[in-house]
């Protein structure tokens, strides 16, 4: 006799032994730590601008091209989109994976503000925002 007859003749007992094993591997996960996982922070830096008036074409040429060239200079970026609308302007830059986001939103502010006078002033509401999958913080 194997060790498999008793569960081939025994369906019930195999049923029993695998919700066992089931349920002592759930409760293995519930207790595994977090901190045993690499911190993996990957992040966001948005910079919005509002031009009252301007078409799309306007906000593209005008706003949304110069601040695209002037935050590509920044460190930490993995890639950058942009969408230019009826008198909005929106830029969202990527981070490199575990970039400091702190350091790469001051860093952005700062090559935006380098940009500022070279643009309409009608354009209007700046601000910039970092979040990651588990906060949100923003400069104006």
């Amino acid at each position: 006799m194997a060790f498999t007859d008793l569960f081939i003749r025994r369906p019930v007992l195999a049923l029993v032994v695998s919700l066992v094993i089931i349920i002592a591997g759930l409760q293995a996960i519930r207790t595994l730590n977090v901190r045993q996982y690499p911190r993996s922070e990957n992040a966001a830096v948005t910079v919005t601008t509002t031009y009252v008036g301007a078409s799309a074409d306007l906000v593209r040429g005008f706003i949304t091209t110069p601040l695209e060239r002037a935050i590509a200079a920044a460190d930490g970026i993995d890639y950058m989109e942009s969408q230019s609308a009826l008198g909005l302007s929106t830029i969202t830059v990527r981070l490199k994976l575990n970039y400091d986001p702190i350091q790469a939103l001051s860093e952005i502010s700062s090559k935006v503000d380098q940009v500022r006078r070279d643009l309409p002033p009608e354009a209007v509401w700046w601000w910039t925002t970092r979040s990651s999958w588990w906060r949100t913080s923003s400069a104006t």
